[in-house]
C-alpha cells in the first residue's frame, strides 16, 4: 500500500498578518530562513510522507516559483551567459513530489479540498493540514489512529492559548465541532486524516469551509474522532506568533524540527 497522500490548505490571505502577507502567501512566511510550508513538508517527509498536493489560492505563483526554482534556490549552479546553459549541482535532500493545485483566489477551505479530489486519486485515506501550523505531531500514530477507528475523519485535538474553535469530546469521539472556545478545552490543531468518503459532505462551491457544516455534519453522525496531541503546536497567526516561532528556531532547539532524527519508513 502507498504512503498517503498529503493535502496542505495554501490558499488563505492571511490578513491578520498583513505585515508578512502582503505580498506573500501566509505559508511561504520565512523561519529559520525557509517558509512555513517547508517545514510542515518536512515533519511529514519524516514519517515517510513525500507526495504533496498544495491547494493555491492567494499569490500562489509564488509558492509555485519556489518549487520550479527549487534545485537552483537550494544549491550550487552554474551559468553559462553566452550559450544560455544551466548547470545545477548535486540534488535536493528532499525527495518530494509536489502538485500545485489552482484551487480559486476566494475558496473556502472545504472547496479547496473538494477540488483536489483528482490530485488525490483512489487512495483509502490522506492526510490534510493548514500551511500556517508547526507541530511534532507523530503522524505514524496520527495514521494508524484513524485506520484502527474505521470512521471518516480524524482531527488532531491540541490545547494551546485559548482563542479558537473547540472540540466537545467524549472519550476519542467528537461530540459537537464548536467555533467559539469558552475555556481551555482542546481544539482543531489542523493535522487531519481523512477517508476518501470525506468528498460526500465536500462542495467545490467556494463558500464550502471545511470546519462548518461537513465537520459539523460528521460530528453528529459520529463520524469525527479526534487525536489527542500534547506536544508542541504553534500557528502563525499573528506577528507575535512568527516571532515566537523564529525565536524557538534560533534558539537552537525547535520543537517541531523532528526530521533530525532518522528517517522513518514510509508508512503502510
Amino acid at each position: 500500500m502507498n504512503a498517503p497522500k498529503v493535502v496542505i490548505l495554501c490558499g488563505g490571505q492571511g490578513t491578520r498578518l498583513r505585515e508578512e502577507t502582503e505580498f506573500r502567501p501566509k505559508p511561504m512566511v520565512e523561519v529559520g530562513g525557509r517558509p512555513l510550508l517547508f517545514h510542515i513538508m518536512k515533519l511529514y517527509e519524516h514519517h515517510g510522507l513525500n507526495e504533496f498536493v498544495l491547494c493555491l489560492g492567494y499569490r500562489g505563483s509564488i509558492i509555485k516559483e519556489y518549487f520550479l526554482n527549487y534545485r537552483t534556490l537550494n544549491g550550487d549552479c552554474t551559468v553559462d551567459l553566452r550559450s544560455g546553459t544551466v548547470e545545477l549541482e548535486g540534488s535536493p535532500t528532499e525527495d518530494w513530489r509536489v502538485t500545485l493545485a489552482e484551487t480559486g483566489e476566494d475558496a473556502m477551505t472545504g472547496a479547496r479540498i473538494s477540488r483536489v479530489a483528482r490530485h488525490v486519486g483512489n487512495d483509502d485515506v490522506f492526510c490534510c493540514t493548514y500551511g500556517d501550523g508547526l507541530a511534532d505531531v507523530d503522524v505514524s500514530a496520527l495514521l494508524d489512529f484513524h485506520r484502527a477507528h474505521g470512521k471518516v475523519a480524524t482531527v488532531t485535538g491540541v490545547v494551546p492559548p485559548g482563542r479558537f474553535g473547540q472540540l466537545r469530546t467524549s472519550g476519542a469521539a467528537v461530540q459537537r465541532f464548536a467555533e467559539k472556545p469558552t475555556g481551555r478545552e482542546r481544539i482543531n490543531g489542523g493535522f487531519f486524516v481523512f477517508s476518501r468518503s470525506i468528498f460526500d459532505v465536500l462542495s467545490d462551491k467556494p463558500s464550502c469551509v471545511l470546519e462548518r457544516e461537513p465537520l459539523e455534519q460528521l460530528a453528529a453522525a459520529g463520524e469525527l474522532m479526534v487525536y489527542e496531541h500534547d506536544g508542541f503546536w504553534q500557528c502563525a497567526d499573528t506577528l507575535r506568533d512568527v516571532e515566537l516561532l523564529r525565536g524557538l528556531w534560533d534558539g537552537g532547539a525547535p520543537p517541531w524540527r523532528v526530521w533530525d532524527a532518522v528517517r522513518a519508513p514510509l508508512a503502510a
